[in-house]
C-alpha cells in the first residue's frame, strides 16, 4: 500500500478539517484510484474495422453494454447481422415490450443527445453517470471563486441502479469534470477542496476556521455543497458500495438473450466437416395475405450420422435459417429434427420447414448441423415468393417430397380460413358482454358458440357475434367458436378464456382434427398462449411418443409423414417456457368413434399441519392423511411435502386514509417478507388498494422491482376490500401450483361493487390460500377469518404494525412446510360446490386446507 504524500501546506489544511473528516481521509489516503471500465486494446482494434454507424453505436452504448454482448457483437461478420443485434439489444431492455414504444431506448437516446450538448463528450464522468442513472433530482453548482475548483453536486433519491439516495460530487480537472471518490486518496481530495488558493485558505477569509466552514460561509449554496461532501464522506465504505452499484453495467432484462441470438447464427465454424445437402422450395398454400413457403433440405441418408442408445438409433439435425429482404434481416428461424432410423424409408432424409412470407424478393441463408457427425452444410438462395391463388399453387421443385406431403399441404391450403374471437375491453368480465369475431376466408357458412362446453348459439350469417350473460360473480369461463362450411365440415375454431388473469399457458392443436381420416401425411399445427411476462422456449412435435421436430419460433406448424397409411396414431405438441414449465395437447388420428379421449383432472390440495402451538409439523407420511370429498374417501395419486416447488405470492396492501399512521411500517415489513421469501423459482406481486385496486408490480422475482412497488405510497380515500380481493384472486387465474394472497387491511369494506357473498364464492373457486391480517379493531375480523378458513390459509389479528414481522415469518414458514395431496375425484358431472375434508391421524395436529372447489 502506497503512503500518502503531504506537503506542509496540505498538512496544515488537514488540521483545519473537522476531526471526523480528517480521520477518514488519513485512513483512505493510500486507497487505489478508481478507473472507469472501457474498451480494451483488442476490442478497439476490432471496432476500428467496423462501419462508422456501428462504431458510433458502440460509443453510445459503452456504459450499458455487457462484456458478453460486446464480444458477441464484434464476432459478427455481416452488417445485417449487426443491425439485427442492435434491434435485439434494445428490445431486451424494453420495460414494456407489449407496447409500440421502447421507453428505455427513447430515454437513453435523449440522454445521449443531452450529454453531448451539455458536456461535449460521452466519456466524461458526468455524461456517464447521466446515462447510467438518469437525471438527478437536484444539481448544486459550486461557485466558490478563489476557494474551490469548480464543482457540481448531484442529488438522487434513487435510480434504476439503486433504491438508495446518494450524492455525486464532480470537480473540474482540465477541461472536464471528474467524479470524486473518498478512496482516491488525500492528495486528490485536498487538491479538490483547496484548488490553487492555498494561501487564501491558510489565512484571510478562512483564518482560524476549517475548509468546510469556509465552504459554508464563502460559497454560493455553501451549506448544500458541504452537506453533499459530508454525506459522501461519512461512511466511505458504504459510499463506495453505492458508487459500485450506480457505476456497474446494468444487466438487460433478458439476461441470456446473447446465447439465443448466437444460436440463430448461420456462420459455419472454421474447418468444420462438410455435409452434402440440397434445398428445394414450394409454395403450397396461402395464409391470408401471406404465402406459405415450404422449404425442404434433403440429406443423403448414408452421409448422416446416427446416435445410438440401448439399441435405438436416430438421426439428429439442427437447421438454422435467415430470411433477408434487401439488406435487412427480415426473419430468423430454427428447427431440430429427430428422426428414428428404423422409420426412415428411402435413401434420403427430407427436412421440411415452413415460413409465412408476403409476395416479394428474398434471400434464404441456411445452416444445417448434423449433431451426431459434427458436419455442416450452408446454403444461400434468392427466392421470389409468388402470390398464391386459392387451389392453384405453383408446381413444386421436388415432386417426390410434394407427393409425400400432399395431404399435409392440402391441410395448409384449407387453413386459409381463420376465425378469431375478439376479447372485449376490461380485465374482469361479468353480466352481459358482447363477443365479436374476426373471420377470414370465403367458405364459412355458419359459426357455433359454446360456453363451458354448453351450446349457446349458432349464427348462419355475419356478423358472427354473440351476447352472453356471464353471471354476477367473475369466474374463469371458456368461450369456443367453431366455423363450418356448407358441407358441415369444420374449417376453423378459436377458444377464448375469460377472467383468466393473463397467466394462462396453453397449447391447442388446430390440426390434425378429430374425426378426420389422414392417409399419408398431415400438417401438425398449434396455437400457443404464453403467460404475460414469460418467454416461450420451444414447441416439441411428437408422433406417438417419438419426437420428430422441435420448433423455436412461429408458425407452430410441422408437416409429418405418417409411417403407415390410415393407421391409428396420435400427434402431441408440448410447449416449454424458459423456466422449464410445460403444457401439451394431444389428438388421436384415424381413431374410431368409440375410442374416447379421457381428460384426467387431478384435484390438488395444499395442506398445512400445525401443532397446538401453531407451528408447522413436518415428517408426516401419506398414511397420516385422509381426504374426503362430499363425504366420500379419495385415493391419493400424489403426495409430497412441498419445499422446493415454486410459490406465487401476492401482497394485497390497504392504502386507504385510515392506514396513514401504519403505512410506513407496513411497507417495510412487507418488503422484508418478500426479500426473505422470494427465491429464484418463485414469483411475487404487489397490489395496493383504497377505493379501487391497483396492480403495482406484476409477478416477478426481482426484489428491486417489488420494492419499487411498495415505495412512494400515500394513504388516502376509502376502502373497497371486496373488489380488491376479487381483483387479487382474478390475477392468479391461469397459474398452477402453490398460490397465496396476503391481505393486510385495517378497516371494513366501504365502497365495493361486489358484496360479501360473491367474494366468498370467488375465494372458494379461486384455489388461492388467503392469509388475512386485521390491523385494527375496525377491521372485519370474522369475515377475514372465514376467507382464510375456506381457502386453507390463516387469519391474524394484530394491534400494531410492529407485530407484522412476526406474522410474515409465520406465513413464510407455512408456505415452505405444506403437503401436496392430489387425487382424481370419484364424483362425475355437476357444477355444484364440492366440499373437501382433510384430516391427520395424529393427536394434537390441526390441518388447514381449502374447504372445497367448483368443478
Amino acid at each position: 500500500m502506497r503512503a500518502p504524500v503531504r506537503s506542509p501546506a496540505r498538512s496544515a489544511a488537514l488540521r483545519r478539517l473537522p476531526p471526523w473528516l480528517a480521520v477518514v481521509l488519513l485512513a483512505l489516503a493510500a486507497a487505489p484510484a478508481f478507473a472507469v471500465d472501457s474498451y480494451g486494446k483488442k476490442e478497439r482494434q476490432a471496432i476500428e474495422a467496423l462501419p462508422q454507424v456501428h462504431r458510433t453505436w458502440l460509443a453510445h452504448v459503452e456504459p450499458i453494454i455487457t462484456e458478453e454482448e460486446l464480444a458477441a457483437f464484434l464476432a459478427l461478420e455481416q452488417d445485417y447481422q449487426r443491425d439485427a443485434f442492435v434491434k435485439q439489444f434494445w428490445r431486451t431492455r424494453d420495460p414494456y415490450p407489449d407496447t409500440a414504444r421502447n421507453e428505455y431506448q427513447d430515454r437513453y437516446e435523449q440522454m445521449i443527445q443531452d450529454a453531448s450538448n451539455e458536456y461535449g463528450s460521452l466519456t466524461e464522468d458526468r455524461a456517464r453517470m447521466l446515462l447510467l442513472n438518469g437525471r438527478p433530482a437536484a444539481v448544486i453548482v459550486g461557485q466558490c471563486s478563489g476557494l474551490l475548483k469548480p464543482l457540481e453536486a448531484w442529488y438522487y433519491r434513487g435510480s434504476d441502479q439503486t433504491r438508495r439516495e446518494f450524492f455525486l460530487i464532480f470537480y473540474r480537472e482540465g477541461q472536464h469534470y471528474r467524479l470524486w471518490r473518498p478512496f482516491e486518496g488525500i492528495n486528490r481530495l485536498l487538491d479538490t477542496l483547496m484548488a490553487d488558493a492555498g494561501p487564501t485558505v491558510g489565512g484571510g477569509a478562512a483564518a482560524g476556521g476549517s475548509v468546510m466552514q469556509s465552504i459554508v460561509f464563502n460559497c454560493r449554496d455553501g451549506e448544500k455543497i458541504a452537506a453533499a461532501i459530508a454525506f459522501a464522506s461519512r461512511d466511505p465504505m458504504d459510499y463506495e458500495r453505492i458508487l459500485a452499484e450506480i457505476s456497474d453495467t446494468p444487466e438487460p432484462r433478458q439476461g441470456e438473450w446473447v446465447a439465443t441470438f448466437e444460436s440463430y447464427s448461420t456462420d459455419l465454424p472454421p474447418d468444420a466437416p462438410r455435409l452434402p445437402a440440397e434445398l428445394s422450395v414450394a409454395y403450397p398454400a396461402r395464409r391470408q395475405s401471406r404465402t406459405v413457403l415450404q422449404g425442404t433440405v434433403t440429406v443423403p441418408k448414408a452421409a448422416a450420422g446416427t446416435a445410438e442408445l440401448s439399441g435405438f438409433q436416430a438421426f439428429n439435425l439442427l437447421l438454422t435459417g435467415e430470411v433477408l429482404s434487401g439488406e435487412e434481416l427480415f426473419d430468423t428461424f430454427r428447427y431440430k429434427f429427430d428422426l428414428p432410423a428404423e422409420e426412415v424409408t428411402g435413401d434420403k432424409l427430407p427436412l421440411v420447414f415452413t415460413r409465412y412470407l408476403r409476395p416479394g424478393e428474398y434471400r434464404l441463408v441456411l445452416k444445417l448441423e448434423d449433431v451426431n457427425a459434427g458436419a455442416f452444410w450452408r446454403g444461400e438462395r434468392a427466392v421470389t415468393v409468388p402470390r398464391v391463388e386459392r387451389n392453384e399453387p405453383p408446381p413444386p421443385e421436388d415432386e417426390e417430397t410434394a407427393r409425400l406431403l400432399a395431404e399435409a399441404n392440402a391441410a395448409l391450403a384449407a387453413g386459409g380460413t381463420s376465425l378469431q374471437l375478439l376479447e372485449p375491453q376490461g380485465q374482469i368480465h361479468t353480466g352481459y358482454v358482447r363477443f365479436d369475431t374476426l373471420v377470414t376466408g370465403e367458405d364459412v357458412a355458419r359459426v357455433t358458440f359454446t360456453l363451458d362446453d354448453e351450446p349457446i348459439l349458432t349464427k348462419n350469417r355475419p356478423p358472427y357475434s354473440v351476447d352472453l350473460d356471464l353471471g354476477e360473480t367473475p369466474r374463469p369461463r371458456t368461450l369456443v367458436a367453431v366455423a363450418f362450411d356448407g358441407q358441415g365440415e369444420e374449417v376453423a375454431r378459436d377458444e377464448l378464456p375469460l377472467n383468466a388473469g393473463g397467466h394462462r399457458f396453453d397449447v391447442d392443436l388446430v390440426e390434425p382434427r378429430k374425426g378426420r381420416t389422414y392417409r399419408g401425411s398431415l400438417a401438425a399445427e398449434a396455437r400457443v398462449e404464453v403467460p404475460e411476462g414469460q418467454t416461450l422456449d420451444r414447441v416439441e412435435v411428437f408422433l406417438n411418443e417419438t419426437r420428430v421436430a422441435t420448433l423455436y419460433q412461429e408458425p407452430w406448424v410441422q408437416p409429418i409423414v405418417l409411417p403407415e397409411p390410415g393407421a391409428i396414431t396420435y400427434v402431441r405438441m408440448v410447449a416449454y417456457l424458459a423456466d422449464g414449465n410445460s403444457t401439451e395437447d394431444l389428438v388421436f388420428v384415424n381413431a374410431p368413434e368409440y375410442l374416447e379421449e379421457i381428460d384426467v383432472q387431478l384435484v390438488e390440495v395444499f395442506a398445512t399441519a400445525l401443532d397446538r402451538g401453531g407451528r408447522p409439523v413436518e415428517g408426516l407420511t401419506e398414511a397420516d392423511f385422509t381426504v374426503r370429498e362430499d363425504g366420500q374417501p379419495q385415493t391419493l395419486v400424489r403426495f409430497e411435502q412441498v419445499r422446493d416447488l415454486p410459490v406465487h405470492t401476492a401482497i394485497l396492501l390497504d392504502v386507504s386514509a385510515s392506514m396513514e399512521e401504519s403505512l410506513e411500517a407496513a411497507q417495510q415489513a412487507a418488503l422484508r417478507f418478500l426479500e426473505r421469501t422470494v427465491q429464484p423459482k418463485d414469483r411475487a406481486a404487489v397490489i395496493t388498494f383504497n377505493d379501487h385496486p391497483h396492480l403495482a408490480v406484476k409477478f416477478t422475482n426481482d426484489t428491486r422491482a417489488l420494492a419499487g412497488g411498495l415505495a412512494g405510497l400515500k394513504a388516502e380515500r376509502g376502502t373497497a376490500l371486496y373488489d380488491s380481493l376479487l381483483f387479487g384472486l382474478y390475477y392468479f387465474n391461469g397459474i398452477k401450483g402453490q398460490r397465496a394472497l396476503l391481505v393486510l387491511s385495517d378497516g371494513k369494506d366501504e365502497s365495493s361493487r361486489f358484496d360479501w357473498e360473491r367474494t366468498l364464492e370467488a375465494a372458494r373457486r379461486g384455489g388461492v390460500a388467503l392469509y388475512t391480517i386485521a390491523l385494527s379493531a375496525d377491521a372485519d375480523k370474522k369475515k377475514l377469518e372465514r376467507l382464510a378458513e375456506a381457502t386453507g390459509g390463516r387469519s391474524f389479528a394484530i394491534g400494531s404494525p410492529d407485530e407484522l414481522d412476526a406474522v410474515y415469518a409465520t406465513i413464510e414458514r407455512e408456505l415452505r412446510s405444506k403437503y401436496l395431496l392430489a387425487y382424481q375425484s370419484t364424483a362425475t358431472g355437476g357444477t355444484k360446490f364440492r366440499r373437501i375434508d382433510v384430516a391427520v391421524a395424529r393427536p394434537g395436529v390441526e390441518v388447514k386446507a381449502m374447504r372445497g372447489y367448483y368443478p
